[in-house]
Formats: structure tokens, C-alpha cells, sequence
């Protein structure tokens, strides 16, 4: 079908988003059709908002509105704990698991050679100055097992060896509810090597 040109540039857009195809534009576009007068003014400043107010904390790295985000400003969070993660993402995954008491640093990226990121592309520069500041600093270091969280956990390691700073990572291995015959080989590998005492 055909749409009107206005409608049609709605779907182009809606389209412009992850994990969104034809079809669910589509869908979306009509049901916008359907919106208030108030709920389309809404929207509009809403995403207006989210575009302009929203931008990375000056501490860690992560979304914030203002100078410093939410996390950052919480004096009931272990400050000397710092969670680093390659994405903010990756900072909602664990917020909403809701254990961690700590703070994060996200790196918006991986040292990746291939793709031409180095070190000084990422957001590292600020994490040494913030441990640099703190007493004993933990960090724990949330990155992808790929060649790029590998590379990039291996140079955090090494610039903060002369550091008092304590670093650890997530244990991989095989998530609750898997069959063995399902999980990929590294993975399987990673969960023998990180295996724990019972």
C-alpha cells in the first residue's frame, strides 16, 4: 500500500530504530495516528528532551541530566567499587538486577585495532584520574569475552599494575537453565577455567 507522504516519512523514521522492520513502523506509525492531541505534543517533547537534556555524566561516563548523573550523586553507593562497563547498556542491566551498590565508569567502546579504536578513543583517560583520587579502589571489569573486551581488559590491567588498585572481572560460564549440549565451546571452556568450590 501506498501511504500519504507525511505518513510515509513517519514510517521511514520509526524504521531508523533498532530491531525495528516494515512491518512494525508500520504498526507504529498508525497507532501514532491514533494518539491524542495531548499524547502527540507529548511525544514530541519528550523526544525533544531525551535529544537535548540528556547527556554523559562528567564522573563515569554514564547518561545523566546535568553534570552528573544519578549514581554518580548517590553518597549511600561504594564509591571505591567501580563497575566498568563498555556501554550504558550494560549500566541498566545491572541496575536493574538491583545488587550492585558500587558506581560504574563506561568506556563507550572497546580498544579495537582492527576498527582503528585505540586507547585514547575510549573513555579511559578519566577512570585513571577518578582512581587516582581514591583510597584502595576495587574495580570490577564487565566487558564482553571478545577479542575486543580481551584486548581491552588486558591494557586496563596493565597501565594500573603499579597502581593500588584491586581488579577482577565477571566470571563467565553457562547461564542457569542451559543444557551442556547447547552451550558453545568457549563459553564451556570459560566455565570449566572459573569454575568455584562447593
Amino acid at each position: 500500500m501506498v501511504y500519504p507522504e507525511s505518513l510515509e516519512n513517519l514510517i521511514n523514521y520509526y524504521k531508523k530504530l533498532p530491531g525495528i522492520g516494515e512491518k512494525n513502523a508500520e504498526r507504529m506509525a498508525l497507532a501514532t495516528l491514533n494518539f491524542s492531541e495531548e499524547d502527540i505534543e507529548n511525544f514530541a517533547k519528550y523526544l525533544k528532551d531525551a535529544k537535548y537534556k540528556t547527556d554523559k555524566c562528567s564522573i563515569c561516563g554514564n547518561l545523566a541530566e546535568g553534570n552528573t548523573c544519578q549514581i554518580c550523586q548517590n553518597e549511600s553507593r561504594d564509591h571505591n567499587l567501580i563497575c566498568v562497563t563498555e556501554d550504558v547498556k550494560s549500566v541498566i542491566s545491572f541496575e536493574k538486577a538491583g545488587s550492585f551498590r558500587g558506581v560504574y565508569h563506561v568506556l563507550n567502546g572497546l580498544i579495537s585495532p582492527a576498527n582503528e579504536i585505540g586507547p585514547d578513543d575510549i573513555n579511559l583517560g578519566s577512570l585513571i584520574k577518578r582512581l587516582d583520587k581514591l583510597d584502595h579502589p576495587e574495580l570490577i571489569l564487565a566487558l564482553k569475552s571478545t577479542i575486543e573486551g580481551e584486548t581491552t581488559t588486558l591494557y586496563i590491567k596493565k597501565i594500573l599494575e603499579n597502581k593500588n588498585v584491586s581488579i577482577s572481572r565477571l566470571s563467565y560460564g553457562i547461564p542457569m537453565g542451559a543444557d551442556i549440549d547447547y552451550i558453545d565451546i568457549l563459553t564451556l571452556d570459560k566455565a570449566l577455567s572459573d569454575r568455584k568450590q562447593i
